[in-house]
């Protein structure tokens, strides 16, 4: 894929990114990383190093939360699968097998 250099604003500073991903999917996810900063810096306050890096902590917390959701989602419907699954092979199966292969 095609890399380019894409210019981006977070707290007030540019940034150049090179990267071959879309601008406009840079410019999404800078804005993100925008207001997060945003929400962390104390209003009237200048953006410093430590909002950054709290803004990334905060990013990161919240990836893993969502991580962590998913994942429990995945195993719940797996086990709602396989539970359906036994129940469709017992209506399946003719009368005394499923209790046989117990």
């Amino acid at each position: 894929m095609d890399r380019r250099t894409v210019r981006v604003s977070v707290a007030g500073q540019q940034y150049k990114v090179v990267s071959s991903a879309a601008e406009g999917e840079l410019q999404r996810l800078a804005s993100k990383v925008d207001a997060k900063v945003a929400e962390v810096t104390p209003r009237g306050r200048a953006m410093t190093p430590q909002s950054m890096l709290l803004a990334a902590i905060a990013l990161a917390h919240e990836l893993e939360e969502e991580r962590a959701k998913r994942e429990s989602l995945e195993r719940r419907t797996r086990d709602v699968l396989r539970r359906v699954l036994v129940r469709i092979d017992d209506a399946l199966s003719p009368e005394g097998e499923s209790a046989e292969a117990e």
